[in-house]
């Protein structure tokens, strides 16, 4: 059986590993299931756990969840991995969970039709998942395996659960080596990827990162920067970023206390894409937009939860947006800015070089061309052949035909410099 069709086909997948379930349930051994996982199955069976039963025992009542959680080591490290895995916009698709030693559930985020979904199945707070609890799902192995397991349709035991695909890992304690619980993401057939499991991995170390620090990872959320340096968490803590550089090839974060911290080109290039949008994008649409259909919404997440570990509060989430004391403060915004309020002369003066110049991205080219143009219309509008000469000195400029086609109107097509520069247009062009 062809693995790969759980990602390109995951219906014909399913529909193959349906009909292996009940041919294995029947006693008829079947390739497509492994031989740990049929054994699972046949031990949750000897606990009384049927293929029909959709109950899961529940150990606590929701409302005693809530101590629970405040009682528990991974309470210190949910934010950061909510940051990194969830997503409860209104168009998000899976669950995070995260369970105790036990298997039972105590924290679970997503979107109201996501946790619907999982209402039905009782995949809710208080509720064991342990391999005795609901029988064989992707928490329960990683339980019994004490490793990352990932779990497709039927190959859970119970048929209820044949429509989900489930991400599972065990959380350690990097200092004992005591099993704290299990990180799952859960959701339908086709929201599984390649990347799920690397995700679900890494999130993994993520928290047991922060974990191992000195204080527990008390003090530590996902905006902290278990991803950077240790100066970068000190920025992060102590001064607020206060303007972002996009301009050129070496962007970078400015803080408020004066330090500036380089940022690589596809941060830039998601900073610059939020910039430019006061509403905000989605993990989807920033995916799109960075990676064309290629693009996975977990992949962005990890990115954004690295950008937040450099700089702190300055980007918001759901959907991710500038902090409102940052929205306009980059140096390609102050363009904008001085342009609006008429000082096309500062505004100029202020724009030293393309937004972004490295960037092959077409949405951060759009944006690039965008600028260009405000810059190029304003100075034409202004009238004044001193600003258009300055503005075909630069290398935006300098294939602007109608610049150089109003230089001549304001100086006589005979002058000289209009002759240098529709030379130069010419050649650019």
């Amino acid at each position: 059986m062809d693995y790969g069709l759980r990602f390109s086909d995951p219906a014909k997948y399913a529909r193959a590993l349906r009909r292996a379930h009940e041919l294995v349930i029947a006693g008829v051994p079947r390739p497509e299931i492994p031989t740990p996982l049929a054994e699972s199955w046949r031990r949750s069976m000897a606990l009384g756990i049927s293929p029909d039963q959709h109950s899961p025992r529940h150990v606590h009542d929701p409302s005693e969840v809530v101590q629970l959680r405040r009682e528990h080591r991974l309470q210190q490290v949910m934010p950061a991995l909510q940051d990194l895995l969830a997503d409860d916009s209104s168009s998000g698709r899976h669950l995070l969970v995260l369970t105790d030693a036990g298997g039972e559930i105590l924290w679970r985020v997503g979107s109201r039709e996501a946790l619907r979904r999982a209402d039905r199945l009782e995949f809710s707070e208080g509720a064991d998942w342990s391999e005795a609890g609901i029988g064989t799902n992707a928490i329960s192995e990683a339980l019994v395996t004490g490793g990352p397991v990932q779990l497709f349709s039927a190959e859970h035991l119970v048929r209820t659960h044949h429509d989900w695909a489930c991400t599972a890992a065990p959380i350690t304690d990097p200092l004992t080596g005591a099993l704290l619980g299990v990180l799952d993401v859960s959701g339908p057939l086709d929201t599984i990827s390649a990347d799920t499991l690397r995700m679900v991995r890494c999130a993994v170390r993520v928290a047991e990162s922060l974990l191992g620090t000195s204080d527990g990872g008390a003090s530590l959320s996902a905006s902290s920067s278990v991803a950077a340096s240790r100066q970068g968490a000190r920025r992060a803590a102590a001064a607020a970023v206060s303007s972002l550089e996009l301009l050129g090839d070496r962007p970078a974060a400015v803080f408020a206390d004066g330090s500036r911290v380089p940022l690589t080109l596809r941060r830039a290039e998601i900073l610059a894409l939020l910039d430019s949008r006061s509403q905000g994008w989605s993990a989807d649409e920033l995916a799109y937009e960075l990676h064309g259909d290629a693009g996975t919404p977990q992949a962005i997440r990890t990115e954004m939860f690295r950008v937040r570990s450099l700089l702190g509060d300055a980007v918001e989430s759901n959907p991710y947006r500038l902090a409102a004391g940052l929205a306009g403060c980059s140096d390609s915004g102050r363009v904008l800015r001085l342009l609006r309020e008429g000082h096309v002369a500062e505004a100029l003066e202020a724009y030293p070089a393309p937004l972004l110049s490295r960037s092959g991205v077409l949405a951060v080219q759009l944006l690039r061309d965008q600028l260009d143009l405000a810059v190029g219309s304003a100075v034409r509008a202004s009238g004044d052949a001193g600003l258009l000469m300055r503005w075909l000195s630069t290398d935006m400029g300098t294939a602007d035909a109608e610049g150089v086609k109003a230089l001549g109107q304001l100086m006589g097509r005979d002058d000289p410099r209009y002759s240098a520069f529709r030379a130069s247009s010419a050649f650019c062009g």
